[in-house]
Parts: C-alpha cells; sequence; structure tokens
C-alpha cells in the first residue's frame, strides 16, 4: 500500500483512488514507547557502538487521495542520548558535541517524498543540528496499518539513512597511535515508527 507520490505517474494515479490507501489519510502521532531513533557509529576503527534517544516526539500527515501532501516532523531531545555507558552520554552532551545545554533539541522536517517500488519510499527534508540545518534523505520501509487492541489505528515505517557529522559542525575527534581516529565522520541512523492516528 502505497503512502507517499511515485515517480511514475499513471501508478500515482491509480493509488490515489485505491480505498485502502485512502483509509489511512489523517494526521497521526508518534507514539514513543513502541518506536526507536538510534544510530551507529564507528569507535577506534575497529568497532561499532550503538545508541539511540529516548525522549522524542513527531507527527505524520498521509494524504491518500494526494500522497504529495503527506508531511513528517520530528523533534529530539538531545539530553535524552544513551548509549550504555554514563560517561559516554555525558560526553556526547557537552561542547566537544552536542552542547545539549545551548542547543537541546535536534529537528527533521520533511520536503519531499517519493516512491522506490513496492514498499519502499524515500523522505526527504531539513535536518537540524548545533543550529545547522541541512538536507537529509531517508529510505523507508512501509510496515503497514493495523487496529491495536485498544482501538488505535497505526501505521508503522522501518528507515534508515546516513550522515557526516562533520557537515553540521560535530568535528571532534582524537587520533590514534596506530592511524586513524576515535569516532567515525560517517553516522548510520535508524528509525523505527509506530505511529497512532489522531482522534
Amino acid at each position: 500500500m502505497s503512502i507517499f507520490s511515485r515517480k511514475d505517474t499513471e501508478t500515482a494515479t491509480t493509488d490515489a483512488v485505491r480505498p485502502e490507501l485512502a483509509a489511512v489519510t489523517g494526521d497521526y502521532t508518534i507514539d514513543p514507547a513502541h518506536s526507536t531513533i538510534g544510530f551507529v557509529a564507528r569507535h577506534a576503527m575497529v568497532t561499532n557502538v550503538k545508541g539511540s534517544f529516548q525522549d522524542f516526539t513527531g507527527t505524520l500527515h498521509l494524504d491518500g487521495t494526494d500522497p504529495s501532501r503527506s508531511t513528517a516532523s520530528l523533534d529530539v531531545v538531545m539530553d535524552s542520548i544513551e548509549t550504555g555507558n554514563a560517561d559516554r552520554d555525558g560526553h556526547l552532551k557537552s561542547s566537544d558535541f552536542f552542547k545539549a545545554d545551548e542547543f537541546p533539541a535536534m529537528t527533521f522536517r520533511s520536503t519531499k517524498a517519493e516512491a522506490l517500488g513496492g514498499d519502499d519510499y524515500r523522505i526527504t527534508g531539513d535536518l537540524t543540528i548545533l543550529g545547522t540545518t541541512r538536507p537529509l534523505a531517508i529510505d523507508l520501509e512501509f510496515n503497514g496499518a493495523a487496529k491495536d487492541p485498544f482501538g488505535n489505528e497505526r501505521v508503522g515505517f522501518e528507515g534508515k539513512a546516513e550522515i557526516l557529522r562533520s557537515e553540521w559542525g560535530l568535528t571532534w575527534n582524537a587520533a590514534l597511535e596506530t592511524g586513524g581516529v576515535l569516532v567515525s565522520d560517517k553516522i548510520k541512523l535508524n528509525f523505527d515508527i509506530s505511529a497512532i492516528r489522531n482522534a
């Protein structure tokens, strides 16, 4: 089932009138209890460190009759970063990295969405970190829509993206004696999103 507009005009017209597509039209709120916003960074050139943000809010507007009008927004509290190590979390919140006291939030606002075929989509938007805004493209898989046992109408997505943190001013690093650096510039982002349709 397609949420966002397809590259092929004829396909988009066909999808726009499908009853099951029109049925998901509406405004949704991301459910943080059943969603994850995570990241992976290379550490010391030899292993991956995984982390996530525990406090975030977000909304979706899905328009099944005119998918190009679908939008997404996300606000992440930087102080909620968690990597399983309190010292590392504190360092990430400090002036070396996110400057969480000065820049308490990371935001994403969608500007475009397109279909890649099947249930695969790409959503592009503006990602703001440390007051710097740059474009970010997120590849998404639409996992479907369902009504949960409590009567909530849900939609689900999985997403992934990669960024170079230096492009947002996150440049702190330390050189290794064996060559290379302590923290990779490339960061992998991952999203597991469950959103509830607003009443």
